[in-house]
């Protein structure tokens, strides 16, 4: 694959990754124990959740939209691959919510794209916070580096116990438990708290 000489727009880019931004990343799928619901349904649709999520600014998406339409064989093939590893992503962290171990193959997956994603080896100031020097590559590793590193972090580190699964058995989406004492259920009380409440409020009048 070429890369451009006018790809001075990718390089140069400084994001702080959410810690949960691999897990927003594996629920652009929902309800996947039911009727899956797909959000990403092509390179324009992941430019745009790489933007909104602020893994990329919008002068670096204009410029990759510039180079993937020009090259649409390639963009299918970067699409295909980043879909791939984002259900890995899913499988890996669903493993950790579940207290069961990581699938090896997807291990390997994930192994494979951070050893193709941009280092980590340089800081720089980001408006009153830290963030990390990214150069960003129409690859698939290297257009989701932050969130491939959001990954490993959560993965290896202390915050791993806090990952959970929607007790919703329709919804399965992942999230971080940051309720004080740590018993939180439900991806959303506002979608699947509040259906399980109503649903419970059925049962218990049902035949009355």
């Amino acid at each position: 694959m070429t890369i451009p000489a006018d790809s001075q727009t990718w390089r140069d880019l400084i994001v702080v990754p959410r810690r949960d931004l691999s897990v927003d990343f594996a629920n652009t799928v929902a309800w996947r124990g039911s009727a899956p619901a797909e959000s990403l349904s092509g390179m324009e649709d992941l430019l745009a959740w790489l933007l909104s999520a602020k893994v990329l600014p919008t002068r670096a998406v204009a410029g990759l939209r510039k180079w993937f339409n020009a090259h649409p064989a390639d963009a299918a093939r970067v699409f295909a691959e980043t879909i791939v590893i984002r259900e890995a992503l899913y499988r890996l962290l669903d493993a950790v919510a579940t207290r069961a171990p990581p699938p090896n193959d997807d291990l390997a997956k994930l192994n494979g794209a951070l050893a193709h994603a941009a280092p980590r080896t340089s800081l720089r100031v980001a408006g009153a916070d830290l963030g990390w020097r990214f150069e960003a590559k129409p690859t698939a590793a290297g257009l989701i580096a932050p969130v491939l590193w959001s990954a490993a972090d959560l993965l290896v580190g202390a915050e791993r116990v806090r990952v959970r699964r929607c007790a919703n058995d329709r919804c399965l989406w992942l999230f971080l438990d940051d309720s004080k004492n740590g018993t939180r259920r439900w991806c959303s009380m506002q979608s699947c708290g509040n259906r399980a409440k109503a649903h419970r409020h059925y049962l218990r009048h049902k035949g009355k």
